[in-house]
């Protein structure tokens, strides 16, 4: 299924406009060239472009760090919890390897984390 259709899947499990934008926005940052500055420029309020800045994964950040910064913020938490259920449904994949199944268990490791009060 092309990478595109990501995005809309997880944008479909929001539960109101700002965390759809978000979820919508949420893998722009690392994966094209756009920044967050770019992102606060476009005239996206502060409230999303903050949950964009945690969904963003920095280079030199352990992956549970990450997870952890996520949890601090609503929006960013509701949008990595829907993130990571639709990147763990391993029917998406063509192929199953051991990769892909270290992957998922590194997901649910994060769901925990974020399910946690």
């Amino acid at each position: 299924m092309p990478y595109v259709f990501h995005p809309f899947h997880v944008a479909e499990q929001m539960p109101d406009e700002k965390t759809t934008i978000v979820a919508l926005l949420h893998d722009v940052v690392e994966d094209t060239s756009y920044s967050l500055r770019d992102i606060r420029e476009m005239g996206f309020e502060s409230d999303i472009v903050d949950a964009l800045a945690r969904l963003t994964h920095g280079k030199n950040v352990s992956y549970m760090d990450y997870v952890a910064n996520i949890k601090e913020n609503s929006m960013a938490r509701t949008v990595k919890l829907a993130d990571l259920r639709h990147n763990s449904d391993l029917t998406r994949l063509d192929q199953i390897n051991e990769e892909a199944l270290s992957r998922v268990e590194k997901y649910k490791a994060a769901i925990q984390l974020l399910s946690e009060d």
